[in-house]
This record gives structure tokens, C-alpha cells and sequence, in this order.
């Protein structure tokens, strides 16, 4: 039986010792239970040997560890490995409810699907310290967004995930072949998460948590197209110092607003404004991040108006080449055109990275996997 209000990766110490009492386990049991699964990788209550088999059987059939279904897993030459999961039909009580995707003859495979992404360093590591593995990770299903360049938002948005299936991403490509222990978590992949907010909270407090995957908030990176309250409530999180990426994308607003629908409803006098007020709180600096294609923002002229955008906040620039995505018109920029445009933003004293491609033969862009099943 599936419990998809009972999943595992959605309770915390406090919640699952209550739901243990609740089932007449003895109080040390929730403790086993976060070392099986955040420690060992265990997932499967049968092979939870210290456990006795009357709470083996209990946890098998009332509390969901494992909530979607890999129906796609990739993995790229440069290493970079791509899981395509399929969730239950409860995707979020109140969007399901008017999008219909509770199930039946109208109920779409990919309305419950989200991609996740396994990104190994592109570098040893220094000697003696562990490789670095970025888990991209997805807040929503599809996304409301609709950036005209992006593949994840050309369906809409179907639902939000909840915290548990956020978490449970993470925990997935931890467990893949060759990965290990998953260092930094990135919310790049399908959604927006600051419109998902108290879910993306929730899951950025398990993902740090020693008694979770323990990993430091400093190396979670929560990316957003702009929601300037949201970002304001962000940063009152104070014990959570995680990094803050503005999907930015353009220079002018009447760039921007050719690009990006939401947009319309926000200036980027407005983004800088909460980007500082973000710095001025928590002191840790913003990364703007900027897709670059091709003759319609990485011209020069795009350049010297970025580094001016760039260089009224505490900032650095990530330029990242477009992946082109099937049925949308926009190309990759040259690198030559790329590297220009970086010489330009540093000639003016902006901290600008050209952000490397990565997983490009298996579709690792958002929503680009998902996209082309639908319309192969």
C-alpha cells in the first residue's frame, strides 16, 4: 500500500518518534531508522535487520520510503548521470485538485514526472579530500515560470513536490554507481522554488541536518528567477546560510521580459533591491546567473550593461551557454562570442565564470529529458 502523507524523507526526528509511538515501536526506533537510510543507503524496511519483523512488516505497509519510479537513467560521457522519476498521482493536494492529475484516463505520465541531475567535479579534488558531487535537484513538477528558452516550463506547472520528494532526489543519486556521498545540492533543476517555498525550506533543512544527509548549507545554492518578498523571507532563515542564484538572464528589462514571463511583473531595479537587502542580512554574496544565446543577449552591448547591473551589489556572474532545446527556436552562442563576453564583464572588474556544459549528450538541461520523451 502506498502512503504518499507517510514518506520517510519528509519526517524529522520529532515526527517520526511520534509516528513510531504512535505504532507501539519503542522510542530508539526512529534513530535506526534515520542510520538505515541516511547512513547505510537502506531503504527497504525487509533489510532492516536490527529491527524486529513485526516493525519490519508495519514500516512495509504504512510509511512510503521510496515514493516515485526511475523510468529513465542516463549517464553522459563526461560522467554526469540523469534520472528521469516518475511520481505517484500525489503530486500536491491543492494544485492536483485543478490540474487534475489525480489519476484516471486524463492523467499524463510526464504531468508526474522531474528530473534530477548527478554532477561530478570536473577536477580531482586536492589531495586528500573527497571529490565534489553536485546534486541538481527539482522543486516543482514542470514550472510555471515559462522562460522561452527553457525546456522545463513548456507544459506548465503540473504541481509542487513535497519536502520529502525534494530530499528524496538527493538521497537517489547518492546511491548511484560511483557517487558516494553527495557534497553540494543545487535547486536548478525543474521549477521555481521560492513558489514552492515552505517545501524547499523544509528539504534544505533535511539535506543539512547531521541526523539527514548532512551536508553543509553553504554548499546548497537555491536559484530563482525573482520573487523579491520570497527572497526578503529567504533570508530570514538565518540558520541557513545558503547561497542565493538570480536567474537574471538579461540586462535590460525589455530583454528580460522578452525572455521570461514573470518579468512582466518585476523590474530588476526591484530584484537588486531584495539582492541587497539578502546581503545586508546574511552577508553572503549573490550569483547572478546568465544564459547566454546567441544574437539576442551576448552582444558587447549586453556585456557593458550587465557588468553596470552587476557591479551595484555584491556579486558574482555565471555565464552559462544555452543547451538548444527541440521546438524552441533560440541557438548556442559561439564560444568565441562567450569568451568575449566574459573579457568585457572582467575588463570592468565583475567575478564572471563561464559555467562548463555538462552532460549535454544525455539531454541534462532542465526539463530536456522529459521534453523530448513526450515529443519523440
Amino acid at each position: 500500500m502506498n502512503h504518499p502523507t507517510n514518506h520517510f524523507f519528509h519526517h524529522t526526528p520529532d515526527s517520526l518518534t511520534d509516528w513510531c509511538a504512535r505504532h507501539d515501536m519503542p522510542a530508539f526506533r526512529a534513530k535506526q531508522l534515520m542510520e538505515w537510510v541516511y547512513v547505510k543507503g537502506v531503504a527497504d524496511p525487509a533489510l532492516m535487520t536490527s529491527l524486529s519483523a513485526r516493525d519490519r512488516d508495519l514500516l512495509a505497509s504504512e510509511m512510503t520510503f521510496i515514493s516515485g519510479e526511475t523510468v529513465a537513467h542516463q549517464v553522459a560521457t563526461d560522467a554526469t548521470q540523469k534520472l528521469l522519476v516518475q511520481w505517484d498521482d500525489h503530486i500536491s493536494p491543492r494544485a492536483a485538485t485543478s490540474l487534475n492529475i489525480l489519476g484516471g484516463e486524463n492523467c499524463n505520465d510526464a504531468s508526474r514526472q522531474t528530473e534530477c541531475v548527478m554532477i561530478p567535479s570536473h577536477e580531482e579534488a586536492d589531495s586528500g579530500a573527497p571529490k565534489r558531487r553536485t546534486a541538481c535537484i527539482s522543486s516543482q513538477v514542470g514550472c510555471p515560470v515559462g522562460c522561452k528558452f527553457c525546456a522545463s516550463g513548456m507544459g506548465g506547472l503540473d504541481g509542487n513536490l513535497s519536502a520529502g520528494r525534494i530530499v528524496e532526489q538527493a538521497w537517489r543519486l547518492g546511491l548511484l554507481e560511483g557517487v558516494g556521498r553527495i557534497s553540494h545540492i543545487v535547486f536548478m533543476g525543474m521549477g521555481e522554488p521560492l513558489a514552492n517555498f515552505t517545501n524547499v525550506v523544509h528539504a534544505v533543512r533535511t539535506l543539512t541536518s547531521p541526523w539527514g544527509m548532512g551536508i553543509s548549507a553553504r554548499k546548497v545554492t537555491i536559484s530563482t528567477v525573482g520573487l523579491p518578498k520570497a527572497i526578503e523571507r529567504l533570508a530570514e532563515q538565518l540558520d541557513l546560510p545558503v547561497t542565493l542564484a538570480l536567474s537574471l538572464h538579461a540586462p535590460t528589462d525589455a530583454i528580460r521580459r522578452r525572455l521570461i514571463p514573470w518579468a512582466e511583473y518585476t523590474t530588476i531595479e526591484e530584484l537588486l533591491d531584495a539582492c541587497d537587502s539578502w546581503y545586508r542580512k546574511t552577508g553572503r554574496e549573490i550569483t547572478l546567473e546568465y544564459t547566454l544565446i546567441s544574437r539576442v543577449n551576448d552582444r558587447p552591448e549586453h556585456a557593458r550593461e550587465l557588468a553596470k547591473v552587476a557591479k551595484s551589489l555584491r556579486a558574482n556572474v555565471n555565464l552559462i551557454r544555452l543547451n538548444e532545446v527541440k521546438g524552441i527556436h533560440f541557438k548556442r552562442p559561439t564560444d568565441e562570442d562567450v569568451r568575449t563576453f566574459q573579457g568585457i564583464l572582467r575588463d570592468r572588474g565583475v567575478n564572471a565564470h563561464i559555467r562548463a556544459s555538462r552532460g549535454r549528450d544525455i539531454a541534462a538541461a532542465c526539463g530536456q529529458l522529459r521534453h523530448e520523451r513526450v515529443t519523440a
